[in-house]
């Protein structure tokens, strides 16, 4: 057997759902940057669970589905209040009130196609309400429910503010959601498909993901990119901060990865909302600083920035708590997650690789008495 650390290079199974060939990334044949420019999430979720871009009508009768399914059943909501909230990461929460949702639903384990469509479209419209009805619950403040015909960008905006969104905020939001649903068999799509192999339930793979998701070296990292620039503080501080960190071989957030050569496609289309908003709301220097991050990164180490580090300046933009840029992520990833469970469903073989053993080789047993 030939032993590949971190199974990199290793292909572990055919997909329709997205890919990454010569630094470009697709969504069932559709180049991101189309998508990104022209594409609402709605349609990008569409696309993922049919294999098709929606026309009018399935894009009405889909955003109503979702809407119509996006408030929480209310033990679940009343289970955030038993939360240590001080010490409890929103990724934690999220992790946890996902398993919870499968213990009120009707169909969570029943495994026809029609039972899967209704806990997708379940799952995908109540992520962006837990994760907000929580961090409103964490301030001492009242959950906001969903509202009726709104998108999954506007009524998360909404939901965590109480406010009506701008349409610039929408925009923005909408198209993070987009850049970041589905990556091919990344460490979390990679991890639902693994658990719901074995015939688990779409609850259990998809709360498996978002605890693959939770690691710093996948879904944090735009998380660490912001604490990174609150550090920093001011533009001039940027070069002397990162010289720093690199000369003491500490890793800057938000740099490379490792299925891209020349650069990760989505991170342009984030870092011209970063430019916008952060010119709007007259904070420039969280651009500004990334931007000098990014040349002395790029200058010193070759490597380019990857959707993280401008999502991180987009998203505080947007006044989101630092924490919840993880679970943003999952609201968007579940969509494809759900793609590959519904896909590895379709066509399932039970996933189990081997290991090199490096142990020890054959020991006698000694009876306890014995031992030394």
């Amino acid at each position: 057997m030939t032993t590949t650390r971190g199974l990199e290079g290793v292909v572990a199974t055919t997909s329709a759902v997205s890919s990454i060939i010569d630094d470009t990334l697709t969504y069932r044949g559709y180049n991101i940057d189309d998508l990104a420019d022209y594409a609402t999430f709605e349609e990008v979720i569409y696309l993922l669970w049919h294999g098709k871009l929606p026309n009018k009508q399935e894009l009405a009768a889909f955003t109503q589905l979702l809407s119509e399914n996006a408030s929480l059943p209310n033990e679940v909501v009343e289970h955030f209040q038993t939360y240590p909230i001080k010490n409890v990461h929103p990724m934690a929460a999220l992790r946890t009130a996902v398993s919870l949702l499968g213990l009120y639903d009707p169909v969570a384990d029943e495994m026809d196609e029609d039972a899967n469509y209704l806990k997708a479209v379940r799952l995908q419209a109540q992520l962006p309400t837990i994760v907000t009805a929580f961090s409103r619950i964490r301030k001492g403040l009242e959950p906001i429910e969903p509202r009726k015909g709104y998108g999954v960008a506007a009524n998360f905006l909404y939901m965590l503010t109480g406010e009506e969104p701008s349409e610039v905020a929408v925009e923005a939001f909408d198209k993070a959601l987009v850049l970041h649903a589905d990556h091919e068999l990344n460490a979390s799509t990679f991890t639902a498909r693994v658990c719901v192999a074995t015939l688990s339930d779409m609850y259990s793979g998809i709360t498996a993901a978002i605890g693959a998701l939770k690691g710093p070296l996948h879904g944090g990292a735009n998380e660490a990119v912001m604490k990174m620039l609150t550090e920093i503080e001011e533009v001039e501080n940027a070069e002397v901060y990162v010289r720093n960190k690199l000369n003491s071989k500490e890793k800057i957030m938000g740099f490379g990865h490792r299925v891209y050569r020349q650069g990760d496609p989505r991170a342009k289309h984030l870092k011209k909302m970063s430019e916008k908003l952060t010119k709007l709301t007259g904070e420039t220097k969280w651009y500004e600083m990334s931007l000098k991050v990014e040349e002395v990164v790029t200058t010193e180490k070759q490597l380019p920035p990857n959707v993280d580090f401008y999502s991180a300046s987009v998203y505080h933009s947007l006044g989101i708590d630092h924490d919840l840029f993880t679970p943003i992520f999952a609201v968007s990833r579940v969509s494809g997650w759900i793609a590959h469970v519904l896909e590895q469903y379709s066509n399932n073989r039970l996933i189990r690789p081997r290991a090199d053993y490096t142990g020890p080789g054959k020991q006698a047993y000694i009876p306890i008495e014995q031992r030394m």
